[in-house]
């Protein structure tokens, strides 16, 4: 297909952070502008399952909310567990105070993708695919214009660039932009710096507290960490399309995977899954007799992949190659998965960094000399917000991995231990569950 020669803006990517881009622009009145993705409509993995409260906020500020809140379950909390009880129990329902939506929703990647991509189509804008960006210079005739080449040898001319083209990002290759850890390199042994996530059916359904919809649990185990969300029948025809059709429940799993078991496979056979099931999981959900009185197994698996939970960030998510060139989502921060904060993050830097363009472009119309105060002060706030979002990621991560070995022989306690015990009385308080289930809704973070 074609592209047009000229746009005033172009969003390179089309997964949750261009999609909202796009739709953004539209809703502050900006409609000269054209999305393009590297792949096929549908090719993106499923990975991300949370909407948090901040960004359904976010998404209804710019019309973009109901398909969402039609289509995906309301998460009413989240547990932390061992393997046979509960630790913690953080409900969502202080947030009423503050938000028309305390909840958390709860929907595979790929289906938020396909519900804001129909929203998009609706408006009257759709994704060009597949149009794999291979390079970017300044316009020989216009210095605020960029020349973006394409795979296929065709040229779009723009005056505003967002790259929302993941972690490994093109826009941010090009515009000579670093992507780093925070800290600074380190060498590290860390259990949780890779996992394993899995979308898998089984047989018999499990029953018990853990494998009720609405709730996302997180088990916690000998240094590890092992993540449950219920999905139901929700969203069966999605994630089964491409496989052998299910009716059964389907469940999100997620394990970290210890250094001291290498590297896992790219896409983790049943097998694999079950074995991570065995030894991380949730009692009700293993083949274990000994541990559970009605033993399941893996019945279908009908996804799986790998990845690493390392941090980074763009050295800055602004910078001018003749057209004012943004990152977003992935192209400008990853971190591990702990707390579901990712996608949110990127929605959410997606829907005000529309605004801001917009308010830049309408500025320019009315002075083509207007600086770029309007576009810094956007970047240097979103970057120090996911500065923030990185370290309480890791803050996460750190307590995930606290092992039950005896901290010395004087000390016949564990850090994990300790964790455990103080989590069981501090669950008791109202004021706690409300400050965790505040500190996830992202309400205070924006």
């Amino acid at each position: 297909m074609s592209l047009p020669e000229n746009t005033t803006v172009l969003i390179v990517g089309a997964g949750p952070a261009g999609l909202t881009a796009a739709l953004s622009l539209v809703h502050y009145g900006c409609h000269d502008f054209v999305i393009v993705d590297a792949v096929g409509e549908g090719l993106n993995a499923s990975r991300a399952i949370t909407i948090h409260c901040a960004t359904v906020e976010a998404l209804a500020s710019i019309n973009a909310a109901d398909g969402l809140l039609s289509r995906a379950i309301k998460g009413n909390g989240i547990r932390i567990t061992s393997r046979t009880s509960q630790i913690f129990d953080a409900a969502f329902d202080p947030l009423k105070k503050h938000s028309a939506h305390p909840y958390a929703l709860c929907i595979p990647q790929n289906v938020t993708e396909f519900v804001l991509g129909q929203k998009l189509q609706s408006l009257g804008v759709q994704v060009q695919r597949p149009h794999r960006v291979v390079g970017m210079k300044q316009n020989e005739k216009d210095s605020r214009i960029t020349d973006v080449s394409f795979e296929d040898g065709q040229v779009i001319r723009a005056r505003y660039i967002i790259g929302a083209d993941g972690a490994r990002s093109i826009i941010r290759t090009v515009a000579g932009i670093g992507f780093s850890d925070p800290e600074g390199p380190h060498l590290t042994k860390d259990l949780l710096a890779q996992m394993v996530s899995a979308d898998v059916t089984f047989e018999p359904e499990p029953v018990g507290p853990f494998t009720l919809e609405g709730h996302l649990n997180a088990t916690v185990f000998s240094g590890n960490i092992f993540f449950l969300a219920p999905f139901g029948n929700h969203f069966n025809t999605e994630l089964t399309r491409d496989g052998k059709p299910t009716t059964k429940s389907i469940f999100r799993i997620g394990c970290a995977i210890p250094a001291k078991n290498g590297e896992p496979p790219h896409a983790p056979p049943k097998e694999y899954i079950q074995n991570l099931i065995d030894s991380y999981g949730p009692a009700c959900i293993t083949s274990d007799p000994s541990l559970n009185p009605k033993p399941v197994k893996v019945d279908q698996l009908v996804y799986s992949t790998r990845f690493r939970t390392h941090s980074a960030i763009a050295d800055r998510t602004f910078t001018r190659l003749g057209a004012a060139i943004f990152l977003v989502g992935d192209a400008a921060h990853i971190h591990s998965p702990a707390g579901g904060q990712g996608m949110n993050l990127a929605i959410r830097d997606a829907i005000f960094l529309a605004e801001a363009v917009t308010k830049h472009i309408q500025a320019s119309a009315e002075d083509p000399d207007v600086d770029d105060t309007i576009l810094q002060e956007f970047a240097e706030a979103r970057h120090a917000r996911a500065l923030e979002i990185i370290g309480f990621t890791k803050t996460l991560l750190k307590l995930a991995s606290l092992t039950y070995d005896s901290y010395a022989w004087w000390m016949p306690f564990s850090w994990a231990s300790i964790r455990d015990f103080v989590l069981r009385i501090l669950g008791g308080y109202d004021f706690v569950q409300s400050k965790v289930a505040w500190g996830l809704s992202g309400l205070g973070r924006r």
